[in-house]
């Protein structure tokens, strides 16, 4: 069947990753998910024990162990992911905790030997707005100019209320001032949402993408809340326990989301993966694919691709 979005090479109805890896690297990539012990200044600074969803793996439950080296890490995760695809091309993705949350010397000590890599055609480092100096700045500069830079931002939400709630730790301004800098470097900005956070309505998360689109960014990745042991999150939820998406409303919200979004953002990812051994709720998210065929078999029932609305609005 032909496919009838110009940014999918899959048949989906969204700006696929691959789509766009092949577009820029010529083949099949891959992310090579790294630890690097960085810790969070949510955590350090601001006495709120952190994101309230954060677990004590910062985000990273699925990075290479923390107790072995960078160079161990990845090549015991690349082995493992070119059994599944022997001729993919790799991205170092420095995914737990905040990953320019240290002084130059180290963040250099930690970046440069995969920079200077000819197997990785790109770096991506998650870190958080308000902890990206003006040095650090400079620095993420030098790494654009011989490789391809990716940065990824927890925005997660555009309310303030929320924000809050959740621990955030830092507000829209910083937020919007990171992207302005970085973007004012070329280097290209990935961010991150949450649907389903506490108290939050469908058309608040709509009004979430809505917000994205008035930013230069390129990526974004969509999660669903999930509720993990040991966390601030879990202990809301047991005192004041909130409502927590079905599958079915979370298929919903996320494709109408979809509607909303520019077609030129690149969809990084569209639900969560959470550890089952870990998880408190919801459930549904172990089955990974199924919420991923929801979302595809949604958007043909309702005949629509990513940034209809917007483009219905321009006519």
């Amino acid at each position: 069947m032909e496919n009838k979005f110009k940014y999918s090479n899959n048949n989906k109805r969204y700006h696929t990753l691959d789509y766009e890896n092949h577009q820029k690297h010529h083949g099949k990539v891959c992310k090579i998910s790294l630890n690097a012990s960085f810790s969070c200044p949510n955590r350090d600074q601001n006495g709120n024990g952190g994101c309230i969803y954060c677990s004590k793996l910062k985000s990273g439950e699925f990075a290479g162990n923390q107790h072995e080296s960078l160079e161990e890490q990845f090549t015991k995760i690349s082995k493992m992911m070119h059994q599944k695809w022997p001729n993919a091309k790799q991205i170092a993705y420095f995914q737990a905790g905040t990953n320019t949350y240290a002084p130059i010397d180290r963040l250099k000590e930690t970046f440069e030997p995969f920079v200077e890599r000819e197997d990785i055609v790109a770096i991506s480092i998650a870190t958080r707005p308000d902890a990206i100096t003006e040095e650090c700045y400079r620095y993420l500069d030098s790494i654009n100019q011989r490789k391809h830079l990716i940065v990824e931002l927890g925005l997660q939400t555009v309310h303030e209320r929320t924000s809050k709630l959740i621990h955030r730790g830092h507000d829209l301004a910083c937020f919007e001032n990171a992207v302005k800098k970085l973007r004012a470097l070329q280097i290209e900005v990935v961010v991150h949402i949450i649907n389903g956070l506490p108290y939050e309505s469908k058309q608040d998360m709509i009004e979430t993408v809505q917000y994205v689109n008035t930013l230069n960014i390129q990526g974004i990745k969509i999660h669903m809340l999930h509720i993990l042991k040991d966390t601030l999150l879990a202990t809301l939820y047991e005192k004041q326990p909130f409502h927590v998406l079905s599958r079915e409303e979370y298929v919903d919200i996320v494709v109408t989301q979809l509607e909303y979004l520019n077609e030129e953002i690149v969809i990084h990812r569209i639900t969560g993966d959470p550890k089952k051994e870990e998880l408190i709720a919801p459930t549904w998210l172990l089955k990974k694919f199924c919420v991923l065929n929801e979302i595809d078999k949604e958007m043909v029932k309702r005949n629509i691709y990513q940034g209809d609305k917007i483009i219905k609005a321009q006519k």
